[in-house]
């Protein structure tokens, strides 16, 4: 995962990097510059959020009172709705408080493996964008000369190809999130709910987990204001600003200023969103669709494989057959 990333961000980088050498920069230290901007922005974000978190945290014992008054009605109307007394839900609930002690540690080695990977992660992650970027011509180079000569062009295209696919991706991915969060934030701050600003980026930064980053982003955001208020309105409040920030992202943002260039039908996207999810957890998730979008440009341009890349495009009219595929059915006749 970390290499994965760092090619994406290489990609993302590259026009920078490029832009400092046209400033008179050297190769070496524009590279370096341009990672260390990059790394700034994501410790920003991370800074920004764990203040956030440091308050929520401080909050915690209004958080609980607000919760058990919430915990107690929803018992009322179990009892009143499903004949189940108190003392048999609060059983319940201790059986589940006694399985999850059993399960604890190895809960807990499993969150401390998975901050270990971060931290690695993190680590990696500007050492291998610099060595991408350093070696990239001679990685494009090994590229072309492992195929036949015939087929160069080919392989030239789809290297051009997954370079504008990744960088229009991710540079639509960033802006989308800026809208989405400044959206949210828009939203929240006029209902009025508590941690506006925080619940705005994390739903943003979600959102950029195709289809299942928004669901899941809408859930947390109720749940944390449902710890934060005795009024049930200002969930459903949130739950409909969400709703209209996700119908705007999916009929506006996505396909205008995400997807122009990434023509992959959603229902390849959706397959391939859960797919990654299984191979890879939240990293296959985001990498889903690029990588996608890439295998389409590679089966596009090799003799055998066009249909599979049909299938993962978005046009839904079959297309029609090129002089040369005519030439060889005639052949074959």
């Amino acid at each position: 995962m970390p290499l994965c990333f760092a090619i994406v961000l290489a990609f993302l980088l590259l026009p920078v990097n490029k832009w400092l050498v046209k400033k008179g920069l050297p190769q070496v230290p524009a590279m370096i510059v341009s990672i260390m901007a990059a790394v700034l922005l994501i410790a920003a974000i991370v800074y920004f959020l764990s203040m956030q978190l440091a308050q929520f945290t401080e909050d915690l014992p209004k958080i609980r009172r607000n919760l058990d008054r919430h915990i107690y009605t929803v018992q009322q109307w179990i009892r009143e709705n499903f004949n189940i007394t108190r003392k048999e839900q609060q059983e319940a609930i201790e059986s589940a408080s006694q399985d999850m002690k059993t399960t604890g540690p190895g809960m807990l080695g499993t969150t401390f493996i998975t901050a270990a990977s971060v931290l690695i992660l993190m680590f990696l992650l500007p050492i291998y964008t610099f060595l991408i970027l350093y070696y990239r011509e001679l990685i494009r180079k090994f590229l072309i000369s492992i195929f036949a000569d015939k087929h160069r062009t080919s392989v030239e295209e789809v290297l051009s190809e997954s370079r504008v696919i990744i960088q229009s991706y991710m540079v639509g991915l960033l802006i989308e999130m800026a809208i989405v969060a400044a959206l949210n934030a828009t939203g929240f701050l006029f209902i009025g709910i508590e941690y506006a600003i925080f619940l705005a980026v994390l739903a943003a930064i979600l959102n950029m987990i195709p289809y299942v980053g928004m669901l899941v982003a809408g859930v947390i955001c109720m749940l944390i204001t449902l710890a934060n208020t005795n009024n049930i309105s200002e969930i459903i409040w949130v739950a409909v600003a969400l709703t209209i920030v996700q119908f705007i992202d999916n009929n506006i943002l996505m396909p205008y200023v995400v997807s122009s260039k990434v023509k992959i039908n959603a229902l390849v996207s959706i397959i391939g969103v859960l797919v990654g999810g299984a191979l890879a957890g939240v990293s296959g998730m985001f990498l889903s669709i690029p990588g996608i979008a890439i295998m389409k440009a590679v089966f596009d341009r090799v003799d055998g494989l066009q249909p599979w890349g049909m299938i993962l495009g978005d046009d839904k009219t079959l297309a029609k057959p090129t002089i040369a595929q005519r030439l060889r059915r005639k052949v074959k006749k």
